[in-house]
């Protein structure tokens, strides 16, 4: 199983990022492999603006999405919706890039008014790219993310214990998904065996 986890904020350090990196930690605690953190603000800015979907740096982000089994966004909030950089990302990857895959939104703000944003803004377009199960996402304010005094960011409780929830519901999920689909394979079955009735 492979978990894409993609950073759309365009600053660094950024809370939205602490945020997803928690995610990362608790992943591999639970012994799934996480791809390594896409930042997509590390990505060619003028091919995202013009939408050029034929830059090798495009299409090797489209593959990594195509190649994951599940996708863990994180997004901070601006004006009660995601990043006008994850907008762009989001715009250049084929309709169905999220088609089959388990996504788990992850956000950040500056106070819970914008908390509806994961499900107004981010939800139904994770839909229309295909998305088979969106869990329940995260929201966390400013204050959820303290900035420690070495450095970084904190959880605090809460936000804690709602990341061990997603992370325990989305592994769960997956696991079931794979073992589903190993006892539920089929042969191959040459066209000429096959048969018919009208």
């Amino acid at each position: 199983m492979s978990i894409l986890l993609i950073a759309g904020s365009p600053t660094q350090p950024s809370r939205s990022t602490a945020l997803l990196s928690a995610v990362a930690a608790r992943l591999q605690a639970q012994g799934l492999s996480t791809e390594p953190l896409l930042q997509l603000r590390q990505l060619d800015s003028e091919a995202l603006l013009q939408a050029r979907f034929d830059h090798p740096e495009i299409r090797a982000v489209s593959e990594r999405v195509a190649r994951a089994d599940a996708v863990v966004v994180a997004t901070p909030v601006y004006k009660a919706a995601y990043s006008g950089l994850l907008k762009v990302f989001l715009d250049v990857l084929p309709q169905t890039a999220f088609k089959g895959k388990r996504v788990l939104p992850l956000a950040t703000g500056g106070s819970p008014h914008h908390m509806l944003a994961l499900d107004y803004a981010l939800r139904p377009v994770l839909q229309s790219l295909g998305a088979s199960h969106i869990l329940p996402g995260i929201y966390a304010t400013d204050q959820s993310l303290p900035l420690l005094p070495e450095g970084g960011y904190g959880l605090a409780p809460d936000i804690a214990q709602r990341v061990d929830d997603a992370v325990q519901l989305l592994a769960t999920d997956l696991r079931r998904a794979a073992q589903w689909s190993a006892t539920h394979e089929f042969e191959d079955i040459a066209f000429a065996d096959v048969r018919c009735s009208v």
